[in-house]
């Protein structure tokens, strides 16, 4: 039985962040601390999940508060998948931002059947602009 407890803010450093993204699988410039940080903290949410002092689990979103949030980053160390903590990062960030505002977020190709299940539709009307690096 996992007891994992979830915090809300910047509590981690980029170190921590960079070990999550490897031990999960989630395609991240993990090498780039620097860029990490500034991740870190420039986000307007953090949630995180811990297995006493190990991080397991990170919700990171951009949101206006008002009309939409943006999840930038749903990571769960593969040890932990399927436990439920990605449900649960995604429950507590949609308690947190309330009833009016929507949450988008652009899936990588293997988690394309995850979303469905915990309660995104796919949508059909959305366009990026890639990043360079």
């Amino acid at each position: 039985m996992l007891n994992i407890r979830y915090k809300e803010g910047t509590n981690i450093n980029a170190e921590e962040l960079s070990q999550l993204f490897i031990s999960s699988g989630i395609k991240r410039p993990t090498n780039d601390l620097n860029r990490l940080q500034r991740m870190i903290d420039n986000s307007d949410i953090i949630l995180t999940a811990w297995d006493k002092d190990r991080l397991v689990g990170i919700a990171r979103a951009i949101t206006d508060y008002s009309y939409c949030c943006y999840l930038s980053d749903l990571a769960v160390s593969q040890d932990y998948q399927k436990s439920g903590i990605g449900n649960e990062l995604i429950r507590l960030l949609k308690e947190h931002i309330g009833e009016e505002v929507s949450l988008l977020l652009l899936s990588s190709p293997s988690a394309m059947k995850y979303y469905p299940k915990v309660g995104f539709e796919t949508v059909q009307n959305g366009f990026k602009i890639s990043r360079m690096r």
